[in-house]
């Protein structure tokens, strides 16, 4: 059977892009590589390993697909809208018997897909399809907001990759946001309320 696991990362950042990705793992290849039992939540793996794994991942033969909504989507349909479309666009990209994503979103119609779609709440560390999705995922957009980083280097995205630490929000503060910034987030922090994942 074809799984496809799903997983996003990055809705709660003050920056970037929204990115996600979906896997069909070839098992028999992974086994061979004594890799599979090594893949785990990514937010639980450091740098190093999780980049290694990416690689694995990669050059196992998986089928890998990307997708990226960028932060002048999320801030004109907002982030609810880009959690469920960024998700739509895989499934539609991707054939499988079975696609599971991370997280208890309703996803709605998806070219006739829909009966093969779960959600899955913590599959990202039960599900090893969904594990390989979050490392993608995650190396792919840490890669973008490096980026990112030389354009804008004051906000240090090579190390926060957008999320909400101190420094960069003094940053904001400092210098003001610019267009990679996600305007909802931004707006909230500076108004004191720094509990920006209740928006995700």
């Amino acid at each position: 059977m074809r799984i496809a696991g799903l997983d996003e990362v990055g809705r709660g950042a003050l920056a970037g892009p929204l990115v996600a990705a979906g896997v069909i793992l070839k098992s028999s290849r992974f086994k061979n590589q004594g890799s599979i039992t090594r893949l785990d939540d990514s937010k639980k793996l450091k740098h190093e390993h999780r980049a290694k794994l990416y690689k694995e991942i990669i050059g196992s033969g998986a089928e890998v697909v990307t997708e990226v909504i960028s932060v002048r989507q999320v801030n004109n349909r907002g982030m609810g809208w880009a959690n469920k479309e960024i998700f739509r666009r895989i499934i539609r990209k991707m054939e499988a018997d079975k696609y599971i994503v991370d997280g208890n979103l309703r996803l709605g119609r998806i070219n006739g897909k829909s009966a093969k779609v779960k959600s899955v709440v913590k599959a990202d560390a039960s599900r090893k399809c969904v594990m390989a999705a979050a490392i993608v995922a995650k190396e792919f957009r840490d890669e973008i907001m490096n980026q990112l980083h030389g354009e804008f280097p004051k906000y240090g995205w090579r190390s926060n990759k957008g999320y909400g630490t101190k420094g960069h929000i003094q940053a904001i503060r400092d210098y003001g946001a610019v267009k990679y910034h996600r305007d909802v987030y931004v707006n909230t922090v500076l108004s004191g309320d720094l509990s920006v994942n209740k928006l995700a």
